[in-house]
């Protein structure tokens, strides 16, 4: 089977040139954001030291080119000061809750990265954005479509950029099954199988509450919500689903499995699943003329798969470097981000229509 290369029908030079890829190994010059001093790289602060600030996106801040990490908020003064000695952050670049607003006096915090569950989303997208920071925000984006639109509007309001952390997105094996959809290069999509999810059995965690955001729609569903999307090339219009939960004495209040389907306006159709309790992360489309298999499509990096004409399989060295590099010239360039806040909502439009679908068990329009 023929390797995906320069001459292939979706070459590396085609699709980086046409998305935004080039961009984390592109040098500026000194630019000036707003009435700031010029700066060649962004000083970004983490909100929230959980697994993901911890384990991936402070590692990847130490790869990126530009921006890097400046300071933290944390309401455990123990996780501050491993940070503080770690990184070499300096005392007034750490800051807590109660404290976090005194933010907008600090010039080397460009950006505030909210990795927090859910539902604190909104508060600290607001308060970054009224203390006159940009702000990137982890995915799932918040709770409900009324929370996004007003992150979006209190950035707008302060004109301060918003970008919603959908690392795939930046993934250069993303953007080749996208580019397929786009160019109906095998014809129209017709068939999606997309599934996303892992084993979680961790009592007490705030993916198992419903008031922090909890719930597997409210985690894992963005991820085959968004292979669905973007290997459709356009938005679904209609949704049917169905909850399963195997493990009713640990997922009380909250989904464990959800089994969606949607029909797009192509007439194409997508079967869907996002899971707690099955290790799964595939995506599959059958187009008029040919396939795609995509094994794994949304890791955090060595996403690969094939197609009829060949191989999708782009080496990334860190998928949160790039994101963050790529988001970080959008704002030094004043160019629109790549996955803003609308791109945010309208996972979350869905997600609400997913649960109403599977509550009355009826198809619902989107």
């Amino acid at each position: 089977m023929e390797k995906l290369t320069e001459t292939s029908s979706i070459t590396r030079r085609s699709f980086l040139a046409a998305g935004a890829a080039l961009a984390s190994t592109a040098v500026f010059s000194p630019y000036v954001i707003g009435n700031s001093r010029p700066k060649e790289r962004l000083g970004v602060a983490l909100v929230g030291l959980g697994y993901y600030s911890t384990d991936l996106l402070a590692p990847a801040l130490q790869l990126t080119k530009n921006c890097y990490l400046a300071g933290i908020v944390t309401g455990t003064p123990a996780k501050a000061e491993t940070w503080k000695k770690k990184y070499n952050i300096p005392d007034k670049n750490i800051y807590s809750y109660d404290t976090f607003d005194q933010i907008a006096n600090n010039p080397d915090i460009d950006v505030v990265y909210v990795v927090l569950p859910p539902s604190m989303h909104r508060e600290y997208v607001v308060r970054a954005a009224k203390a006159g920071k940009h702000v990137w925000c982890e995915k799932p984006m918040a709770p409900t479509v009324k929370d996004c639109e007003a992150m979006i509007k209190a950035c707008a309001d302060n004109k301060q950029s918003l970008a919603i952390g959908y690392r795939c997105q930046h993934d250069p094996n993303t953007q080749a099954f996208m580019k397929l959809a786009k160019e109906k290069t095998l014809g129209k999509v017709k068939l999606i199988t997309c599934a996303a999810g892992y084993n979680e059995g961790r009592v007490g965690h705030w993916k198992l509450n419903k008031a922090l955001g909890g719930g597997v729609m409210g985690d894992m569903g963005v991820y085959a919500i968004q292979g669905a999307r973007l290997a459709a090339g356009e938005e679904p219009m209609l949704v049917t689903a169905q909850h399963i939960n195997n493990r009713p004495e640990l997922f009380k209040e909250v989904d464990e499995t959800t089994l969606y389907q949607f029909h797009f306006p192509s007439g194409a159709i997508a079967n869907c699943t996002s899971s707690f309790g099955i290790n799964t992360n595939f995506l599959k489309v059958n187009y008029e003329k040919g396939f795609l298999h995509m094994d794994p499509f949304s890791a955090y990096k060595g996403n690969k798969g094939t197609y009829t004409n060949g191989e999708i399989n782009f080496p990334l060295d860190n998928q949160q470097a790039k994101q963050m590099d790529e988001d970080a010239t959008s704002i030094m360039q004043k160019q629109p981000m790549l996955a803003p806040g609308e791109e945010g909502m309208r996972d979350i439009r869905i997600v609400e229509s997913i649960y109403e679908a599977a509550r009355t068990g009826k198809a619902v329009k989107i």
